[in-house]
């Protein structure tokens, strides 16, 4: 029972952070204003380990290498306490950690781009002129405005949402059974 109660909260800690990182990274990429609320939210959240990074990891152009680098240092923390939280030696698991941490910070990065996206969808529908929907269009138009070049508004309604939210369905299966399969049988 304490496993799987230190489990739950390492994976509600850590994927929160880690979001939190990815996040930071994916407004620089957008160039979202750094003065709005939420985007000072974030900075506050993550200076106190991506500043002192930056240091030695610095920015190329639109890339915030920093808080993508700090998003894989938590994932491979979060690993190494998972292990040790369910009785595993941290040390028999860090080879594998090093790929697994990978796919972690992808399965966070597309949870974030899924729940961005259904906030969006909620806003649209609830508060359109809610001031997080100016982020929220910013932060997903990357990956929505492909879908709506190829799939057409049907009786008025947008289904770019709709469409995104199966393919990140359908990716994060697939993640999934990759991160199983490293973890069952190594690389």
């Amino acid at each position: 029972m304490f496993g799987d109660v230190a489990s739950f909260l390492l994976d509600t800690v850590f994927t929160l952070f880690g979001a939190v990182l990815l996040l930071r990274a994916w407004m620089l990429a957008v160039r979202l204003p750094p003065f709005n609320p939420i985007s000072h939210t974030v900075f506050q959240l993550s200076n106190w380990l991506v500043l002192p990074l930056r240091k030695a990891i610095p920015n190329v152009r639109n890339i915030d290498w920093t808080s993508l680098v700090a998003a894989y240092v938590v994932a491979l923390v979060y690993l190494v306490l998972l292990a040790g939280s369910t009785g595993a030696s941290p040390l028999g698991v860090f080879p594998q950690a090093l790929l697994i941490a990978l796919l972690t910070v992808i399965k966070w990065a597309l949870q974030l781009l899924l729940w961005t996206t259904l906030l969006l969808a909620v806003l649209s529908w609830v508060n359109p002129r809610s001031p997080a929907m100016g982020v929220t269009m910013q932060l997903t138009a990357p990956f929505l405005n492909p879908i709506r070049r190829a799939i057409p508004l049907v009786g008025g309604m947008d289904l770019s949402p709709l469409v995104l939210f199966l393919i990140i369905q359908v990716l994060l299966i697939v993640l999934a059974r990759l991160t199983f399969s490293t973890a069952l049988f190594g690389f």
